[in-house]
């Protein structure tokens, strides 16, 4: 069976000064770092991003963007500068992913995104998917799998950084 994501490009490893980042922007609210690592996003995405029709980003859960006071996501979407099109919402609130196995990070997101009105502009459409982090990809999975049902033709992903296991 086919991913539902047809390709992905990361700035690179969640480690060290990277990871120290991504946690600056996502935990401490220094939103000022989006900037920037969108910057590295494109270059290293330029491939991903290269006849997207839009950028979509991963939507936080309404309780979770109140508590965080931003999406992190959409900042980052935003300072890509390429067409934004917010055609995804969480519609179920999921638990931290950060301690679970990659088997339970799928079903915590299982059928917790839907599409949005906007969604029917990209009928046909390339969309680059974007976040912070892709850790197992169960995220990304669930967003896609939304977005070719409402008819989406191919669906990219670009974050900041991705986790990296196994051998090296």
């Amino acid at each position: 069976m086919p991913r539902p994501v047809d390709r992905s490009r990361a700035i690179g490893e969640y480690d060290g000064a990277l990871r120290d980042i991504v946690h600056a922007l996502k935990y401490d609210g220094r939103r000022s770092l989006a900037r920037p690592l969108a910057v590295m996003m494109a270059a290293n995405g330029a491939d991903v991003l290269a006849g997207a029709d839009a950028v979509v980003p991963v939507p936080l859960h309404p309780s979770r963007r109140r508590e965080r006071g931003f999406d992190q996501a959409m900042d980052l979407s935003k300072a890509l500068g390429s067409a934004l099109c917010v055609a995804l919402r969480r519609v179920r609130a999921t638990g931290s992913q950060a301690s679970l196995p990659a088997a339970q990070r799928h079903r915590n997101v299982r059928n917790a995104f839907q599409v949005t009105r906007r969604a029917e502009s990209l009928r046909g459409a390339i969309v680059v998917l974007v976040d912070d982090v892709s850790t197992t990809g169960a995220t990304l999975d669930a967003c896609a799998v939304a977005l070719k049902a409402a008819g989406v033709r191919e669906v990219r992903a670009l974050t900041a950084a991705r986790v990296v296991t196994g051998p090296r």
